[in-house]
């Protein structure tokens, strides 16, 4: 029986991700595990208990408690008011904050970005590059949306979504193979592509497009279109999306009317190549 994914986020946490630095004598175990208790929050769908927090963070539970101890009295964490566990606290924000106003990209992308959704007037996102997943870092939506089409840190699969398609373009076909042979290829819906075959016929299209154009990939109702941003060296760090709705639009209609635009907005929040790299790159 097919199972289909909701729409959860999908979490980069890895509880043994701190092994493998454990040759690295500058790197603290201490602070790999403070970063586990953070991203055990990462898949829950409600406040965590300490036991939770222990178990999902994979550490004892008297590490846990420690932890927590500290990031409550940090303001990293704080409590459920209903006292039910513990929640990320409001100093969070603060660095997301410090995040999205410090990043060059993002400081290029937000007028582009606004002036993208002025002229389409459909929801427009731009997402980064996170190996098997995307990141969306800004979020401009449309009239009627999801709760999860709204927030900023919402994370989907590179394989099946629009940007990650216009951001697997760029890379060889053997880097592309390796994210879809570790990603989970779950379907969210009956129409999700499911294999490396379904997703290199995106990519090979979106290579002699410039742009994706994918439907039915996470809500049955959705066509999206994407192309990729740039670093100075070429290779692709995020991409710039736009996402309507197929009983307004066909596939076809939506790409005619909104791929140049969104094209033309990613290769202006790109970098652009010193003039060396840029003499190899057209060589």
């Amino acid at each position: 029986m097919t199972t289909f994914r909701d729409l959860r986020g999908i979490s980069s946490f890895d509880p043994d991700e701190g092994e493998a630095y454990k040759d690295d004598p500058l790197f603290m175990r201490s602070v790999a595990r403070t970063v586990a208790v953070m991203s055990a929050f990462q898949s829950a769908r409600h406040p965590l208990s300490l036991s939770q927090v222990a178990t999902a963070a994979g550490v004892d539970r008297s590490a846990a408690q420690r932890i927590v101890h500290s990031l409550l009295k940090l303001g990293m964490l704080t409590r459920d008011p209903e006292d039910r566990g513990y929640l990320p606290g409001l100093r969070v924000l603060d660095m997301t904050h410090d995040l999205l106003r410090l990043n060059p990209m993002l400081q290029r992308a937000n007028p582009v970005m606004l002036e993208l959704r002025r002229r389409v007037r459909e929801r427009v996102d731009l997402s980064l590059f996170d190996d098997v997943r995307v990141v969306y870092a800004l979020r401009m939506p449309s009239k009627h949306e999801i709760f999860s089409a709204t927030i900023v840190g919402h994370a989907v699969p590179t394989y099946c979504t629009a940007g990650g398609i216009a951001i697997l373009s760029l890379l060889p076909d053997e880097k592309v193979a390796d994210i879809v042979k570790r990603s989970d290829l779950t379907p969210f819906t009956r129409h999700t592509i499911r294999t490396l075959d379904e997703v290199m016929v995106h990519v090979h299209a979106t290579r002699e497009r410039g742009h994706s154009v994918l439907c039915r990939q996470l809500l049955n109702h959705e066509v999206a279109i994407g192309a990729p941003i740039r670093d100075s060296s070429g290779a692709p760090i995020g991409a710039i999306h736009v996402a309507g709705s197929l009983q307004e639009w066909t596939a076809e209609s939506f790409s005619d009317s909104f791929g140049p635009l969104v094209q033309n907005a990613a290769q202006t929040v790109s970098e652009k190549a010193p003039i060396g790299i840029r003499k190899g790159i057209q060589e």
